[in-house]
């Protein structure tokens, strides 16, 4: 058992939790609780850590057989978490890499491909939860400018309560490229600007389609604004101008996911 907070393992595993340079390097995050970590995969999982309590459930105890772990002290897995009250089960993940190129293709059902993209997103609790609302809506992937808040950070990877394991994902290094490269492939780019000529319930979002998102305090810059083919509104009532990150890119995404059961596409 490890039962001290200097041990090499407890540094390395709170500095993948720290720093995104570090999980970046050596291509791995750091996931908690039982939930999340009941989804884990043994060959993407280097190991996992577990404390005593955790370890003597029978049940816990048969899932632990498939992975590489290890028992820590109630002290040492607080120290390592970034919970407040963590559930005695903390692992490291390796990362998972997609190509835009996989992205840009339809749904594995054969559902037109529905992208989500966003421009220097910054709150992680935003990041995530556009990735788990994302997943509940039927979207195909999620497209992100490289100065958008890091996926793998811990905050980010618990609001998406599992979702980060599941919805493909891309970093794009040219952001105005990738739009372009978006366009070519035959996804119509709707961008969600406040100076928007459509109502986004207006638009038609059954065929290929992508949202264009922008940052929480300054929207989409003017070029990624007119790279969209479409810019849509969400209409406001009363003195409120416009919505939180996650809360629009969630009407727009089920607004298309409500389109698509109506016309069978899902």
């Amino acid at each position: 058992m490890i039962a001290s907070t200097a041990n090499q393992q407890v540094k390395y595993t709170v500095n993948l939790r720290d720093k995104a340079k570090a999980r970046r390097e050596e291509g791995l995050f750091v996931a908690e609780g039982l939930r999340m970590c009941r989804e884990l995969v043994p060959g993407e999982t280097k190991r996992v850590y577990v404390t005593k309590e955790f370890a003597s459930d029978p049940e816990n105890r048969r899932w632990l057989e498939d992975f590489d772990w290890e028992l820590v002290s109630d002290g040492v897995m607080e120290h390592m978490a970034g919970t407040k009250t963590p559930q005695g089960v903390l692992a490291l993940v390796r990362q998972k890499e997609w190509k835009l190129l996989q992205l840009l293709k339809d749904g594995a059902d054969g559902r037109a491909a529905c992208l989500m993209v966003l421009e220097t997103i910054q709150d992680p609790g935003n990041l995530g939860t556009i990735l788990r609302a994302g997943e509940g809506a039927g979207i195909t992937g999620v497209v992100m400018s490289r100065d958008t808040a890091d996926l793998y950070n811990p905050k980010v990877i618990r609001s998406t309560m599992g979702s980060v394991l599941r919805v493909p994902f891309v970093y794009a290094d040219d952001f105005g490229e990738t739009l372009e490269e978006i366009k070519k492939a035959g996804i119509r780019l709707f961008a969600a600007h406040l100076k928007g000529s459509v109502p986004y319930d207006e638009a038609d979002y059954r065929g290929r389609t992508a949202f264009l998102i922008g940052n929480e305090a300054n929207g989409l810059t003017e070029a990624s604004a007119q790279a969209a083919d479409c810019r849509i509104r969400i209409p406001m009532e009363g003195k409120v101008e416009s919505l939180n990150a996650a809360v629009a890119a969630s009407v727009l995404m089920f607004e298309a996911a409500r389109q698509r059961r109506r016309d069978g596409n899902i």
